[in-house]
């Protein structure tokens, strides 16, 4: 009986309670859509910093752990004394450069050989190597994203470059330029910016970090493990990023909150004659309350359901229009996104249920 009367009150005003499920599907919406973008470029990032292959990789003294960051502080010779250290195979000596042409990304300097003996190499899938100075290697999703194929021309550092090669995705950059060339255009000659280490058992890796810190010169410089800088690849770690996403979802709850707060506060408003009905057929003050938090869950769950799909449909579109966009709907952040719009929800109805039980059923019967 109650559950009808509660969908039957929910229908009875079909536009209001379409504007409440809408206010709660954006909230949910928001916050899976701009956590999943900020989590997604983090995973991103993670893979393609896995997927180069070192075992240990060596940065600048008080470089910020976000590799790519650091400029090109180092002397490429550094290389040579990390080479001659037990367990080292091989050493890469990388360059990096931001730039904010367009888009914020990070161009990647590189000496194909030692680049490619971190791991099984490159995978071409179409041209190759480079041949010129002013070659690049391009990754298979910016290929996607710029339409671009081998042979055509791109800008880079206000220079020209001509693709030689797209390789799959997850090799570290998305850009890919031979490290003299970098060097040179930067006015970085014979620096790096990160030494990556090949070993001969990643199970030496702490053994390695802990010589390097010992080798005269080396103790103020920056050496982590893969596996330990992998782990630091976090929300927390990454400056400013935890609290970004936390104002998104404190804003998301506002209008969640205020929403349906001015939502049942109106409805209790309008009905109070049904609730001196109610009251003087002997329903308690408990029975009124959960008759407006039921009303109020039912238009949770649905503007959650609703805001799940939306956020779906909205990173398969974004996908398709921005390959190199990478937004992860997690289960976690789904279920965490329930339960803020579940709570927001019931505290925005919490006022406007309490003072619909404390109406005196003379004078709810009175009202006009």
């Amino acid at each position: 009986m109650m559950n009808r009367m509660i969908v039957g009150n929910l229908v009875h005003r079909p536009l209001r309670s379409l504007i409440s499920v809408i206010a709660v599907a954006l909230e949910v919406t928001m916050i899976l859509l701009i956590v999943g973008l900020s989590l997604g470029m983090l995973q991103d990032s993670r893979i393609r910093t896995a997927g180069i292959g070192a075992d240990v990789l060596v940065l600048p003294p008080g470089s910020s752990f976000i590799a790519g960051l650091s400029g090109a502080p180092m002397p490429i010779k550094i290389g040579g004394v990390l080479a001659k250290l037990p367990h080292v195979t091989s050493v890469a000596p990388v360059i990096t450069q931001v730039t904010s042409s367009g888009t914020i990304e990070i161009i990647a300097g590189i000496d194909l050989p030692t680049y490619e003996s971190m791991s099984a190499g490159f995978h071409y899938l179409s041209g190759g190597p480079f041949q010129g100075p002013y070659d690049a290697l391009v990754d298979d999703l910016f290929a996607k994203s710029k339409h671009a194929q081998v042979g055509d021309t791109i800008e880079i550092l206000n220079n020209k470059f001509r693709i030689s090669g797209i390789v799959e995705r997850g090799k570290g950059g998305r850009k890919f330029v031979p490290l003299t060339t970098l060097q040179d255009l930067i006015g970085a000659k014979d620096k790096a910016s990160i030494f990556y280490l090949k070993l001969d058992d990643p199970a030496n890796a702490d053994t390695v970090v802990d010589e390097i810190k010992n080798v005269p010169g080396m103790e103020r410089y920056v050496a982590n493990s893969m596996a330990a800088y992998l782990a630091m690849m976090t929300t927390s770690n990454y400056p400013g990023l935890s609290t970004f996403i936390n104002v998104v979802v404190g804003i998301s709850v506002v209008i969640g909150f205020i929403v349906i707060f001015q939502a049942m506060y109106t409805a209790v408003m309008e009905r109070t004659r049904e609730i001196g009905i109610l009251k003087s057929m002997g329903a308690s003050k408990f029975y009124i309350v959960n008759v407006v938090l039921r009303e109020t869950a039912l238009l949770a769950l649905g503007g959650i359901v609703l805001g799940i799909l939306v956020s779906l449909g909205a990173r398969a579109a974004l996908a398709h229009k921005f390959p190199l966009l990478q937004v992860v709907v997690a289960g976690a952040w789904i279920v965490r996104a329930t339960l803020i719009a579940i709570a927001g929800a019931i505290a925005g109805a919490l006022y406007p249920a309490f003072k619909a039980a404390q109406k005196d059923p003379i004078d709810a019967l009175a009202y006009e």
